[in-house]
């Protein structure tokens, strides 16, 4: 394999603390790791980069599995790696005894017939899988150590951190295996996934000189924000997973990711037709926005469903309608630090009764996004920070009609039946729009528009950055205010 081979002769991977080439296991079978820390790993990882986009022009890298991840214990490929390609050490989607019959809450209420099958189905699987022991205990059984004075043990560390795996080469590359100024990845790990994708920007640099790089990475670190964006892992097709997308998407705001988005209805089992509408719908209005599932999963496009095809349409034209404003965000974020994805309580950190406010948000300062994150609900309650009396007034988006709110901090319900999300314009802003297009290429050559929302006082401002889109160096750009 060339790739392996220069690696391998610039020294650029994880070795065993004998020096022999640490050897674990991922999805294609018996792997390597590329060790950062060595003088040949990031020219060979770049070098890589620039041989494939010779052959294939991709625009930007996907980096996954990046903690960084194993499937076995230790350098299990040593002296195995004639084997390749081997399968996990476990069952994979879809296989006997792991198949997917798992649906998001309130399944049974909507598919009645479907979800008893597959509740059947899914018990006879746990039968023919279980040994016969007693039915262990739900809690987690955590890993305790005793250590030994002098010895330093890194796979059994002298202190709990709660980890359900035991050893902590469970799932990861062994904190043994050692790098090349002779650090153990135990003193290092945090550290990978900053590194994989700081030496990815370089890489994609070289491979697309002149283009910004655009990285979506899944472990980061501090800084990391720098060099990528972020998707929140693999979640699963679940009510509660798509409430929590929120605060996750705002923490990693704080984090310095402005970029960032889960896999929306869900990676992890079978999502449903509602789920997936409320889904698509909210995840519109995240920065990264994408669709992604399991292995053997039911399909989860948005065509499978004409409900949910109808929904994205209608939450997708008003994103690719607002890509002059997003875009003027991330331009402020990358000069000033601000947000893209804004809590209720960044915008109005007076109002302590905001602080816990995690089922809305804000994208930039002018638009309010107020989705249903609860299965077979028609309506939505919502605030209107700042709104009542003779502060804030909001307009919906749809209808441009001002929303009459009597009493500041009122919890009001709003209709939002399904296929419906609300959204509202804050007054006091402009917001720079064009008409959408299939393609944020084609979107950018179509006429422009502005939305004036004005305020009770009848003022509004707003910004607009506008550049080539995609060049490290510009030949000109231009920033209204």
């Amino acid at each position: 394999y060339p790739t392996f081979n220069r690696g391998n002769d610039t020294g650029s991977f994880l070795t065993n603390p004998d020096g022999s080439i640490y050897i674990g296991s991922v999805w294609p079978g018996y792997t390597v790791f590329p060790d950062w820390l060595s003088s040949g790993a990031g020219e060979w990882w770049t070098n890589e980069f620039v041989t494939y986009h010779n052959k294939i022009a991709y625009d930007g890298a996907w980096i996954d599995m990046t903690e960084v991840a194993s499937f076995c214990v230790g350098s299990c490929g040593t002296g195995n790696v004639t084997m390749n390609p081997v399968h996990p050490p476990f069952l994979l989607p879809g296989e006997p005894g792991n198949v997917i019959y798992g649906y998001p809450e309130g399944f049974n209420l909507t598919n009645a017939t479907e979800a008893t099958v597959a509740a059947s189905a899914s018990s006879s699987q746990v039968a023919a899988s279980s040994t016969g022991d007693a039915a262990s205990s739900t809690e987690p059984s955590y890993l305790r150590t005793i250590p030994t004075p002098g010895v330093r043990d890194v796979n059994h560390p002298p202190y709990v951190i709660n980890n359900v795996h035991g050893d902590l080469a469970v799932h990861a590359a062994s904190p043994n295996a050692t790098h090349a100024d002779g650090r153990e990845e135990y003193d290092v790990h945090n550290l990978y996934g900053l590194q994989i994708l700081n030496a990815t920007y370089n890489a994609l640099l070289a491979a697309i000189p002149g283009k910004r790089p655009f990285i979506i990475g899944r472990s980061t670190f501090s800084g990391a924000g720098k060099y990528a964006g972020h998707w929140g892992g693999d979640n699963t097709s679940l009510w509660a997973y798509m409430y929590f997308s929120i605060s996750q998407a705002l923490s990693f705001s704080l984090f310095g990711f402005p970029m960032f988005g889960v896999d929306t209805c869900g990676f992890n089992g079978n999502t449903d037709e509602e789920l997936c509408n409320r889904w698509m719908q909210l995840s519109a209005f995240f920065p990264f926005y994408r669709n992604h599932n399991t292995l053997t999963a039911i399909p989860q496009e948005p065509y499978v469903w004409a409900s949910v095809a109808e929904a994205s349409r209608t939450a997708m034209t008003i994103r690719y309608s607002l890509l002059p404003y997003m875009y003027t965000l991330f331009h402020l974020a990358h000069n000033t630090g601000s947000t893209v994805m804004r809590a209720l309580a960044w915008e109005f950190p007076n109002d302590p009764s905001l602080a816990a406010a995690e089922t809305q948000f804000f994208l930039g300062p002018a638009l309010l996004v107020t989705p249903v994150l609860v299965q077979g609900a028609t309506t939505v309650n919502g605030v209107f920070p700042g709104a009542g009396g003779k502060g804030e007034v909001y307009y919906d988006w749809y209808t441009h009609s001002a929303q009459n709110i009597s009493t500041p901090g009122a919890n009001i319900t709003i209709d939002a039946p399904l296929g419906h999300i609300p959204v509202y314009l804050r007054g006091g802003y402009v917001i720079p729009t064009q008409e959408p297009a299939l393609t944020t290429r084609d979107a950018r050559r179509n006429p422009w528009g502005v939305i004036a929302a004005l305020s009770l006082e009848g003022t509004a401002t707003g910004n607009l950055y506008i550049d080539d889109g995609e060049s490290i160096v510009q030949n000109g750009t231009l920033f209204v205010e």
